[in-house]
């Protein structure tokens, strides 16, 4: 099972970071050990101190494909969640800052919160897919899928170009912006609409 992450996917936050915008989606990966669950705790790691969330809209790829068309990717595809992106930014930007990469700083356990299913055909059907984060019962983060620079049949199809894509394999499609830190004792809440989908206490 593989985990990809596009990042800068929206406009807004690759401005609030000082990135570029991009003009093909950027691609990430972490490892499955990144992967958190069933709204268990997350314990703050040792090695950093400016952990951030980045919420995300998730895939979950449901056939194997290897350059699929733009126009066949939907079928690629059967459920969508809501997650978090755990980023260790003092320690993605002294990476950044010897133009070294920065797994270290995306791809460490744990770090690739995701959220109960759902089934992507009402969602897909709609206009746009509205998603939020919420910490300690306060929305710090909003997105909607309208304002996505790479839809998820480009992201699919862009992946499926470089990587076979396998069954089980997620896509966190990107944050919009509002990113920010997060402390020993706080909660995080994601939720599609008015659907919450994972709780997770930081420890």
């Amino acid at each position: 099972m593989k985990i990809f992450c596009i990042g800068r996917n929206y406009a807004e936050h690759a401005k609030e970071l000082n990135n570029a915008i991009p003009t093909a989606p950027v691609v990430f990966m972490k490892p499955a050990t990144a992967l958190l669950t069933e709204n268990k705790d997350f314990y703050y790691p040792n090695f950093t101190q400016d952990l951030h969330y980045e919420c995300e809209l998730v895939l979950r790829i449901c056939k194997n494909g290897k350059s699929v068309q733009e126009k066949f990717a939907g079928a690629y595809y059967d459920a969508i969640t809501v997650g978090i992106d755990f980023t260790a930014r003092d320690i993605q930007e002294q990476q950044k800052s010897k133009s070294l990469p920065w797994e270290i700083a995306k791809a460490f356990d744990h770090s690739a919160v995701v959220g109960s299913w759902l089934p992507k055909e009402p969602l897909v059907a709609q206009e746009s897919i509205l998603f939020s984060l919420q910490k300690n019962n306060e929305i710090v983060q909003q997105g909607d899928t309208r304002d996505l620079l790479f839809s998820f049949d480009k992201i699919i199809s862009y992946i499926s170009q470089y990587f076979t894509l396998q069954m089980g394999d997620l896509i966190y499609t990107g944050t919009p912006a509002g990113v920010g830190p997060v402390a020993i004792g706080d909660q995080l809440s994601g939720s599609i609409g008015d659907q919450n989908l994972f709780n997770v206490a930081i420890k």
